[in-house]
């Protein structure tokens, strides 16, 4: 839901059509994603105007705090324009690899932003669509809320520091988020420690507008309720107890022989887990494990290594093939069972890269951020 409305007076995107909308009201800056037909995937240009305008709101006194929100009624972003990464792919994956370098550039600024930086994460809330919000210091959920890092299903892993952000969650509720890509409503996004505050999808006008005069901690304070309940927080038991595991076999083994309360839940997980790309959900849990011991920015470090290995391998092109090109949904995953992903085929995801690696560092005129 596009919550706030009015001129664009700092807008630097060329225009009410543009991909991404500018606007001044009051002290309080305004970001709008606008590819509502897309729920807002992001593009390169998209990423490129958004590190580049928070950047000089940053610096500019004029500019209180911050806002971020998703044009139309479906979400605020469903992720990376992956469409456009397959077409890359086919074409070498060059120009990918430069739209991860920005947008990783973005996630960390957000997360170190010297200002309040407001997400409404109201709708679908997907892949980079956690990046430009999770990492920000005021995230509203809604009871449309949606969040997930779905990578697996494409052949690929969490990235946008997902995988630093899930390695955090409570016991071993991350885990399995990564692991079966689950959509998780706004009690399960503030249990994961995702999102702060709830707030119902009507009164997101009414907040916006308060957020032009107020500080966003009395203006949240206003329209904040009490938020559903997270369904996760009830499944510690076998959740923690089956993932609890750095061999994605072994998991998988647990969930099938769970027999306590969830049966069915686990047994669910492991089928859904076992339809995934082997391959990424080896990865993905080598990352989680990895990133629970690093900074955001290593984990991000951590994450393009692994991209670009991705881009170069089968399963990353299959996935977005099977899921939205021919949309067969019948990924055939090279390899095709976890067995057969050998634990050096796991450990060459995160080797150091010979081209160089992921450069943080950010500029505007004489202001920096870096690792």
């Amino acid at each position: 839901m596009t919550a706030a409305k009015g001129n664009m007076t700092d807008s630097t995107t060329g225009g009410g059509g543009a991909d991404v909308l500018f606007e001044r009201r009051g002290r309080l800056g305004v970001a709008t994603l606008n590819r509502p037909r897309a729920v807002n995937a992001l593009t390169a240009g998209m990423v490129d105007l958004l590190l580049s305008q928070l950047t000089t709101w940053s610096g500019d006194d004029g500019v209180a705090a911050v806002l971020v929100q998703g044009a139309g009624e479906r979400g605020l972003c469903a992720g990376g324009d992956i469409v456009a990464i397959y077409q890359d792919m086919l074409h070498g994956g060059s120009a990918t690899a430069g739209f991860w370098q920005t947008e990783y550039r973005l996630n960390s600024l957000i997360s170190r932003y010297p200002k309040p930086y407001v997400a409404l994460m109201d709708g679908l809330v997907l892949g980079g669509g956690v990046g430009v919000s999770a990492h920000g210091n005021v995230r509203v959920v809604t009871e449309r809320t949606r969040m997930g890092m779905p990578e697996t299903t494409i052949g690929f892993a969490p990235d946008v520091g997902g995988t630093f952000l899930l390695s955090h969650a409570p016991g071993e509720t991350g885990t399995h988020a990564a692991l079966t890509g689950a959509h998780l409503g706004a009690g399960d996004a503030l249990f994961l420690g995702l999102a702060d505050h709830y707030v119902p999808s009507s009164e997101l006008p009414r907040l916006a507008a308060a957020l032009e005069t107020e500080s966003p901690e009395d203006a949240v304070a206003h329209y904040a309720e009490q938020a559903p309940a997270s369904v996760l927080a009830g499944q510690r038991e076998w959740i923690d107890a089956c993932y609890d595991s750095d061999d994605a076999g072994e998991i998988v083994a647990r969930l099938l022989s769970w027999t306590g309360p969830g049966q069915d839940d686990a047994s669910a997980a492991a089928d859904t887990i076992e339809a995934k790309s082997p391959t990424s959900v080896k990865v993905t849990l080598a990352s989680l494990r990895r990133a629970s011991n690093l900074t955001l920015d290593e984990a991000l470090a951590q994450e393009y290594r692994a991209g670009l290995r991705f881009l170069q391998g089968p399963d990353f092109r299959e996935g977005i093939r099977a899921q939205v090109v021919d949309k067969d949904r019948n990924p055939q995953w090279k390899p095709a069972t976890l067995a057969e992903v050998l634990p050096q085929d796991v450990d060459r995801f995160f080797q150091p890269l010979d081209g160089g690696e992921l450069d943080l560092q950010v500029k505007e005129g004489d202001r920096a951020w870096h690792i």
